[in-house]
């Protein structure tokens, strides 16, 4: 096989788990004019169809502010903005329609293309739209009046829904209808993120030419609400400002989590949503790694992580039945579903306890979450009034001396585990006073 296939095939089975997870599950996806008008859109368009197609359900929010521009433009009227809000006029309220309904046009042919030696071929995708954004006028503020530039008033969940439940995807614009029969002109970031509110999205994807978020030229992949207010010393532009308030909004409103992607790099969409490490800015709540206790069902993915270890003599072979009676024993560091790290406490007489299983996944060991995992069972061997902890290692003694653990002989150990020692491994022994 070449290296190629093989890393087709290891992508694959890396990303089965996802697929799995998201199979079922409800993503908005927030589609702006800009990101309509750049030259990956088509590929964006195979990417979308591509998710349909794995049984996600799909609300496509698009937007138009280029397009508008333009049209305004070629119409010789004069776009006025209060606010970095567009005031929509009865003249520019048709340019609006007419900007949208041509996109909308535009993204339904798309998503029907059907051609032989496509990536769409088969995909044989129903597009449904309608009146389910209920608009309310902006009104006057600071003594300017809005027009026909109005506010989400509800959205009708119940009927997006049903169109979701007959496998079709949704499309929505920027434009909202009111109960007297009004057509008002909205901001695209509001739609999909009251969209994704209404419908307690399991994810809110929001699309942009530089809306993801750097410090010190690396990309930050994950962000919580809590540390947002930090992120402004960053000198956000004002694309991130808008995302990241809408993503603020919509995951205080119930939406698990939302993303932040790039439309300018090929891909982005299929490697955020199907690899760990992402390839934009997260936004959620709480951090997504967790380390916990680990339980009955995490026993495969500790297999798997020790499993290369072992085989290298790193670590003492553990079966799975072995595993299954000492979970409890165990703490993990969980993301997605998948163990990234774990490590076990042994606790013995004479208050002291052996630390053991110490274990990252070869992929993420940059980001200290070895250090993670012995900062948890140290605290945790304190609360049972452990005074001394031990490790017995033949690979990794100067990581442990790095954190504070001195070079001790066989003689130091409990009893029971001085007749349990193995003169083959010939393993070191470093203690930890606490």
């Amino acid at each position: 096989m070449s290296n190629t296939h093989k890393q087709y095939v290891n992508w694959f089975r890396q990303s089965s788990p996802y697929i799995n997870a998201h199979r079922g599950k409800t993503f908005v996806i927030m589609l702006g004019g800009e990101t309509l008008a750049h030259d990956q859109f088509q590929d964006i368009i195979h990417d979308i169809a591509l998710l349909n197609s794995l049984g996600v359900r799909l609300v496509l929010v698009h937007g138009a502010r280029p397009q508008i521009d333009e049209l305004c433009a070629l119409k010789k009227q004069t776009g006025t903005f209060y606010d970095n809000k567009r005031i929509t006029d009865k003249d520019t309220l048709v340019t609006v329609q007419q900007a949208v309904g041509h996109l909308r046009s535009q993204i339904e042919a798309m998503l029907s293309t059907g051609m032989s030696n496509s990536p769409m071929h088969g995909a044989d995708i129903r597009v449904v739209g309608g009146n389910f954004v209920i608009a309310k006028p902006m009104g006057v503020i600071d003594g300017i009046d809005f027009a026909h530039t109005g506010e989400v008033r509800k959205i009708d969940a119940k009927a997006i829904t049903k169109v979701l439940e007959n496998n079709a995807i949704v499309l929505l614009n920027c434009l909202g209808y009111s109960r007297t029969g009004e057509t008002f002109n909205l901001s695209v970031e509001e739609v999909a993120t009251e969209t994704a509110i209404a419908l307690q999205a399991d994810k809110l994807i929001l699309f942009g030419e530089n809306n993801c978020i750097y410090k010190n030229g690396g990309l930050i992949k994950e962000v919580i609400t809590s540390a947002i207010g930090e992120l402004y010393d960053l000198g956000l532009n004002q694309e991130q400002q808008v995302q990241l308030l809408a993503a603020t909004h919509a995951v205080h409103g119930g939406v698990k989590r939302c993303q932040l992607i790039s439309h300018s790099e090929d891909g982005a969409l299929l490697t955020e949503l199907f690899t760990l490490e992402g390839n934009g800015t997260l936004v959620s709540q709480h951090h997504q790694e967790q380390l916990r206790g680990a339980r009955m069902e995490d026993v495969m993915g500790i297999l798997e992580l020790l499993s290369p270890l072992e085989e290298k003599g790193v670590l003492v072979r553990r079966s799975r039945k072995v595993l299954e009676t000492e979970i409890d024993r165990f703490r993990v560091l969980v993301k997605d579903g998948m163990v990234l790290g774990c490590a076990a406490l042994y606790s013995y007489d004479n208050n002291t306890a052996e630390l053991a299983c110490v274990a990252v996944h070869q992929e993420y060991r940059n980001g200290k979450r070895g250090d993670r995992l012995l900062n948890t069972l140290i605290s945790e061997a304190k609360n049972q009034g452990i005074k001394q902890l031990f490790v017995l290692t033949t690979r990794t003694a100067q990581w442990f001396e790095e954190r504070g653990f001195k070079a001790a002989n066989t003689d130091d150990l409990p009893q029971q585990k001085k007749e349990l020692y193995n003169y083959q491994r010939n393993s070191k022994v470093f203690i930890k006073t606490l």
